[in-house]
């Protein structure tokens, strides 16, 4: 037993000096760099050979669709974590945003018993219903989103043509708009006196150019 003990200690360090030995480590290095270099010459092809289909009628493959929202959701957690939300929302501030997003929102986003455009649709991804956005981003994230858009999505930055406090209002909306119902919403577009149009273009801000400096109400 002693001998077979001594001869599996041999044989451990034999393989433990073999593993970290100068020709092992290159070899496993040799083949990194191949694999990085191979992942790039496949890549290469991909967008120069024109395989990959840019078209929005053509949806992403579910890997490439499941990579990109999560990348999405882990991009807007990380920067929207330094963000203080106002300590509550006014009625006034959920009209004005109310307001806003019946122009500019609804045709792609919908509403209580609003339907999206028929042309929102075409887009890749399609833009959701937001009834429950609340209840999944908290207000500071909400503001990051609304503010500084999504790329590819067609989801645009509304703090380039919207003061903090306007995208502020679009959060405040938003955030009520998980306990409005069909009639709620009506009752709003009359008080607003607009009927709204779900394919109104988007309009700018009082103080175009916000980059969103600070998250703070002006």
């Amino acid at each position: 037993r002693l001998a077979s003990e001594r001869s599996g200690m041999r044989a451990w360090r034999w393989s433990e000096r073999g593993v970290t030995s100068p020709k092992c480590l290159l070899l496993w290095l040799s083949g990194v760099v191949a694999g990085l270099m191979s992942v790039g010459v496949g890549a290469l092809i991909v967008i120069e050979g024109g395989l990959f289909n840019a078209t929005a009628s053509t949806p992403h493959p579910p890997a490439m669709a499941l990579a990109a929202h999560t990348a999405f959701i882990r991009s807007v957690q990380v920067r929207a974590r330094a963000i203080e939300p106002p300590a509550r929302f006014t009625p006034a501030e959920v009209a004005a945003g109310f307001r806003d997003y019946d122009v500019s929102c609804v045709a792609c986003h919908g509403g209580p018993g609003i339907p999206r455009a028929d042309w929102a649709g075409g887009m890749t991804p399609t833009p959701p219903y937001l009834e429950d956005a609340a209840r999944r981003w908290r207000p500071g994230e909400l503001y990051w989103i609304v503010g500084q858009g999504v790329k590819m999505t067609a989801m645009p930055a509304w703090g380039e043509t919207r003061s903090n406090g306007q995208v502020w209002d679009l959060v405040a909306f938003l955030e009520a708009l998980p306990d409005l119902t069909t009639v709620d919403y009506a009752r709003m577009r009359a008080a607003s006196g607009a009927p709204g149009s779900p394919n109104a273009m988007p309009t700018e801000g009082t103080a175009a150019g916000s980059r969103l400096a600070s998250p703070a109400r002006p």
